[in-house]
């Protein structure tokens, strides 16, 4: 038996590795699809294999670090050719996941994210602070290589570390819900959420494509999805907004319409990152504030048996009767 245990416990690793390898490229090329070229160096918006990265070491712990290593090696790969200059990226992408992760599990993070400082840690420890490795060490790359001028430093910088920050804001909460998912049983509630989507569905694009900027239509039915929904509902809504709001800056049209590309850079991640910071810390102080009253509720409850009990003369269940305890049974013979 245990010599059967043995054999499955590499052969499990080894599946663990490939299927993050596998999610981290199939991220990457996905977040290829969208660039924006900002002082000539070309970066995306959105950089999805960030979240996928942090998501996997807070899921699978250290033992997918193996498997990040590797997806990055793919997806460098599929875009240059192997370098001695990639083992900079390929360290710098590494690096930054396994310090957001190091730093949630030293605040004790949860990965329900039904707790305030949860959605507060994930947000200036995951992506704001470990980030700022990654962004560093890639650009910093492009600098010693004579890629770009030193003088574009900071705004390549900044488009990079935003792009790495919103890959986790996003799609870290999101692949962490779906392990954690149910299917609601109560039809009404498939009815809202179907009702809630046919919103977004219209009012997303009209938002992200209207020649008149109107992405601050989104907010109000982001914070109705999180009032109804918590995070399931703030978080898809975010990444479908920002989903559209990406294809239309890169695209140049609607409300980034004749905007230099820094200008673009800046109205598109300043309009992410503010809507995922309020997806995700508003469906925390709900989600949080939900549990506190589902807790005083309960305690009430308990209360109010208690108090019955004791009106009636008896003695509640699991509490032994002060009467007994204070007798002292005469041993045998007295």
């Amino acid at each position: 038996m245990v010599g059967i245990q043995d054999l499955r416990r590499p052969g499990l690793l080894a599946l663990q590795t490939l299927a993050v390898a596998a999610c981290y490229f199939a991220a990457g090329r996905l977040g290829l699809m969208r660039q924006l070229v900002v002082q000539g160096a070309v970066v995306t918006p959105i950089w999805p294999p960030t979240g996928v990265a942090v998501a996997s070491l807070l899921i699978f712990g250290m033992r997918s670090l193996l498997g990040i290593t590797l997806g990055v090696l793919l997806v460098v790969m599929s875009i240059t050719t192997l370098q001695p200059a990639v083992i900079g990226t390929l360290v710098g992408n590494t690096a930054a996941p396994v310090c957001a992760y190091l730093m949630l599990r030293r605040v004790g993070f949860r990965t329900d994210l039904s707790r305030l400082r949860d959605g507060v840690a994930l947000v200036f420890l995951a992506a704001l602070t470990s980030m700022l490795i990654s962004a560093t060490a890639g650009v910093g790359l492009l600098v010693l290589l004579d890629k770009i001028d030193a003088s574009s430093f900071w705004p390549v910088w900044l488009a990079w570390w935003v792009g790495d920050a919103m890959g986790v804001l996003i799609v870290t909460p999101i692949l962490l819900l779906l392990r954690t998912a149910r299917r609601p049983e109560n039809l009404s509630r498939w009815t809202e959420a179907s009702g809630l989507a046919l919103i977004a569905c219209a009012l997303v694009p009209l938002a992200a494509y209207s020649s008149i900027s109107l992405l601050f239509l989104v907010y109000p039915l982001l914070i109705l999805a999180a009032l109804r929904f918590q995070l399931a509902g703030s978080i898809l809504c975010a990444l479908f907004a920002s989903t559209a709001a990406t294809v239309a800056a890169t695209d140049e049209t609607g409300p980034f319409a004749r905007l230099t590309q820094v200008e673009v850079m800046i109205k598109l991640q300043a309009f992410n990152g503010s809507m995922a910071l309020t997806a995700l810390l508003l469906s925390a102080v709900i989600t949080e504030q939900r549990n506190t009253r589902r807790s005083v509720e309960q305690a009430c409850q308990d209360l109010a048996e208690v108090l019955e009990h004791l009106t009636a003369g008896d003695t509640p269940r699991g509490r032994p009767s002060k009467g007994a305890e204070g007798v002292r049974h005469p041993p045998a013979g007295e």
